[in-house]
């Protein structure tokens, strides 16, 4: 047996299951398990990425000062205020572990994202899985859940893995009902699919003052999650604090360059979301008509409940057949549901094709 033993907290955490890539014995497998964007990365951020190569002997700059100022260049935002980050994750896990720890309170929605739960009892934190109503986050039952060591709520908007979108009215209200030492995280890493006029992806609130902060990527919409590339927007205090303990080189060379290359793509942000909103719109109506409940959705995928577990292993066992790899979210306390990323217009009639008795062509 070995001595060294880790903080008891360690023990409860069950390791992330990333979605699947391969069926064993089908010849080619189409991936929508794990929200990656449909179109790939940018024609400007593979030319980026290739022509980083021969700076690969190089120390990337520590600051992402160039990515920083074209992030608030397309977002109208501070660059002194904004962090570069090896995915959002990793930012996550550094206000988490600075924020959080031992005798403290991580509240989440129930069926938030799961490294929320991992990174809080890293922390030590006693996460706090708050339950839902309709799929949706309770603002009410959030705030209930409040106690005196409470000192982190983070909240996923639009929410991965249900889709659903917290109204900007209910946001604010979150955050006024919480006391001024309790971080609000606030994860947009959906934001750029949302189309509803009044959505905020939290910028303003960070901008007003307070306890907030907001974190995003380009693991979706911008199509380079292999690339591990994400960013957050703070107020002045809580960079200083993220600065401090991040990696002084945590994002490479070549994700820095086909970052700043991905902002810079025409029509790129455009054309995936008139995709999206259309193929989203289209898939979930042939669902539906076939008596398969389709929760609403903001994100690049839609939560397919097919009412049992028994049920939905069936329809697992269907797309997978076809070669097509989705994911189930029994570790969302979901088992009856199937989360679908929103691929090509062919991958989408695919799962059409798989799951609705009379399918036929999706209305192009």
């Amino acid at each position: 047996m070995n001595a060294v033993a880790p903080r008891p907290t360690i023990l409860s955490i069950k390791a992330y299951a990333p979605g699947e890539s391969r069926v064993p014995g089908v010849n080619r497998t189409i991936k929508l398990s794990s929200n990656e964007g449909a179109f790939g990365p940018p024609p400007g951020a593979m030319e980026a990425f290739r022509e980083a190569a021969a700076e690969l002997h190089r120390y990337p700059d520590g600051s992402s000062t160039a990515l920083r100022e074209a992030i608030g260049s397309r977002f109208g935002l501070d660059p002194a205020r904004i962090i570069c980050g090896a995915g959002s994750d990793e930012l996550l896990l550094h206000l988490i572990m600075s924020y959080g720890g031992e005798g403290t309170e991580l509240i989440m929605s129930a069926h938030g994202f799961t490294m929320y739960d991992i990174t809080g009892r890293y922390a030590g934190c006693q996460v706090i899985k708050v339950p839902e109503r309709e799929m949706r986050c309770d603002v009410d039952a959030m705030l209930a859940a409040v106690g005196p060591r409470t000192k982190i709520v983070c909240l996923a908007n639009p929410n991965n893995p249900t889709g659903y979108l917290l109204p900007q009215p209910e946001v604010a209200r979150l955050r006024a009902g919480l006391r001024d030492d309790i971080l609000l995280v606030l994860d947009a890493a959906y934001a750029e699919y949302v189309t509803d006029p009044t959505y905020e992806a939290g910028a303003a609130m960070v901008d007003a003052g307070g306890s907030t902060v907001m974190t995003r990527t380009f693991s979706k919409i911008f199509g380079l999650g292999g690339m591990r590339v994400g960013w957050g927007y703070f107020p002045a205090a809580i960079a200083d604090i993220i600065n401090r303990i991040r990696g002084p080189f945590n994002v490479n060379i070549a994700a820095q360059a086909a970052a700043i290359a991905a902002l810079a793509e025409p029509g790129w942000i455009e054309r995936n979301i008139a995709h999206n909103t259309e193929w989203r719109a289209k898939l979930g109506a042939a669902l539906t008509a076939s008596g398969i409940k389709v929760w609403p959705s903001e994100g690049n995928f839609i939560l397919a409940d097919f009412a049992t577990p028994e049920a939905c292993r069936a329809a697992d066992a269907k797309l997978r057949a076809r070669g097509l790899i989705v994911r189930g979210m029994g570790g969302y306390g979901l088992p009856a549901c199937l989360r679908i990323t929103i691929g090509t217009a062919e991958e989408c009639q695919m799962v059409s094709d798989a799951l609705c008795a009379e399918s036929s062509a999706l209305a192009v």
